[in-house]
């Protein structure tokens, strides 16, 4: 298989506030799962061995919150103890990027503030599902999203789940505000990809959402994956 890490420049960066832990988000992330007990409270002896797993070797940043991590099926309040879980296992050996999305924007930046006081790195927020916004609302909500917050924030494009893609032109846009900084692209659109590079200089951050894809955004200048 493919290993991300050959694909991508990986420098090490010892900034210590959250912006400047940004040059640190590249190369290969992993959304990670979440382990649950038979009685199905979260299981957190083995949720910090997978953490200590990732990092130990050589994973360069965790998504906790993801899809991946079962994320819609757990309660806020285990959402946030799935964050506080992986900051603490993670001891700062790497960047921990939390996921924070959905169609209610007020409920969004309630997540975020909650999870920056938790000691994420940063933010992943998946576009909002089922309603279809238009991408002036996305703009909007987005905005809104990274207006809330001091945290850098990463979209997520992934239209096979959400029926929601987000333009290259409206990606473009986001990116002239400051703590918007990347964009994971899942959106299954393989020709938006040179398109959104194209826009774009080489501050923001262009991640491949897919592992069949790394090879293709690496070429045109991305800079990690988020692995599953």
């Amino acid at each position: 298989g493919i290993n991300p890490q050959s694909a991508f420049c990986n420098p090490q960066s010892k900034g210590e506030t959250k912006m400047a832990n940004i040059d640190r988000l590249r190369g290969c992330g992993t959304a990670i799962v979440t382990p649950f007990k038979q009685d199905e409270s979260i299981d957190e002896s083995a949720f910090r061995r997978l953490v200590n797993f990732q990092v130990e070797n050589g994973v360069d940043f965790i998504v906790a919150c993801g899809t991946t991590g079962e994320s819609v099926t757990m309660s806020e309040d285990e959402q946030a103890r799935v964050v506080e879980l992986t900051v603490e296992a993670s001891e700062g050996r790497a960047p921990v990027v939390a996921g924070a999305g959905g169609y209610n924007t007020r409920e969004v930046i309630e997540k975020v503030h909650r999870y920056e006081r938790l000691g994420a790195d940063a933010i992943l927020s998946v576009t909002p599902y089922y309603n279809k916004p238009t991408q002036e609302g996305l703009y909007q909500h987005y905005r809104a999203i990274a207006d809330s917050t001091e945290l850098p924030v990463i979209l997520y494009s992934v239209q096979s789940r959400t029926a929601c893609n987000i333009e290259p032109s409206t990606v473009a846009r986001l990116a002239e505000i400051g703590n918007i900084i990347g964009v994971k692209e899942a959106s299954g659109a393989i020709a938006q990809i040179p398109e959104i590079a194209s826009l774009l200089d080489g501050s923001f951050k262009l991640f491949a959402g897919d592992d069949t894809v790394v090879l293709p955004v690496a070429a045109l200048g991305g800079v990690g994956v988020v692995s599953v």
